[in-house]
């Protein structure tokens, strides 16, 4: 019996290879998830070690729920007026490429501080404009002094402002990042650190 060649058992590999490729059940296929699709759960895995959708919302609701319980939110909410309050762009501290979750976290945060119904909002879009007339960078880290300056022109008393940190660990195959929101809210006019805290979420890789 005449045995195979190197080359026709290469092709009879190959063929497998590609009507594998082809059957109905191996092709990728878009889903739709959450609520009302038959994915309700697709959100709640994660996809690997970077910030996703879960973690900003997660990042964003305990940075407000420490605000709400503290004293500088009970000032607030007791007053008459309610003050008027900007968030200076986050600083991405982490080696990381996480523009778009940055500025996802910020809309969260923004989001739910006017919802609160306790304090005035300035919108992004007005303090860019102003960021961006003194020439600095959307990521720059907060300056007193000239968050000052740009806090007056636009009538802002306080500012929510802060870094994103993280800790990357590897070993073997697996790896493990811890992200620190580090968080303060300054009042303008005197430059006091009225609030200050740190939100961590870790995200890792697994055997």
């Amino acid at each position: 019996m005449k045995r195979p060649t190197p080359s026709s058992r290469l092709a009879v590999v190959t063929l497998i290879a590609a009507s594998l490729l082809a059957a109905p059940g191996c092709k990728p296929k878009a889903v739709r998830g959450g609520a009302g699709t038959d994915n309700p759960d697709l959100d709640e895995a994660a996809m690997g070690t970077g910030l996703d959708r879960k973690d900003i919302a997660y990042l964003a609701d305990e940075t407000v729920v420490k605000l709400q319980a503290s004293p500088l939110w009970g000032r607030w909410s007791s007053s008459s007026e309610r003050p008027i309050v900007a968030i200076w762009p986050i600083k991405n501290d982490t080696s990381e490429h996480l523009d778009d979750q940055m500025l996802t976290l910020l809309s969260d945060l923004e989001t739910r501080l006017i919802d609160s119904g306790v304090v005035k909002v300035i919108s992004r879009e007005r303090q860019g404009e102003m960021i961006a007339e003194a020439n600095l960078q959307q990521g720059v880290e907060f300056n007193a002094a000239e968050a000052a300056t740009i806090g007056r022109q636009i009538g802002v008393d306080y500012y929510l402002t802060g870094k994103l940190q993280s800790t990357d660990e590897r070993f073997d195959k697996e790896r493990r990042v811890q992200y620190s929101l580090f968080m303060q809210v300054i009042e303008v006019e005197t430059s006091a650190i009225e609030f200050q805290k740190s939100i961590e979420r870790t995200k890792a890789i697994v055997r």
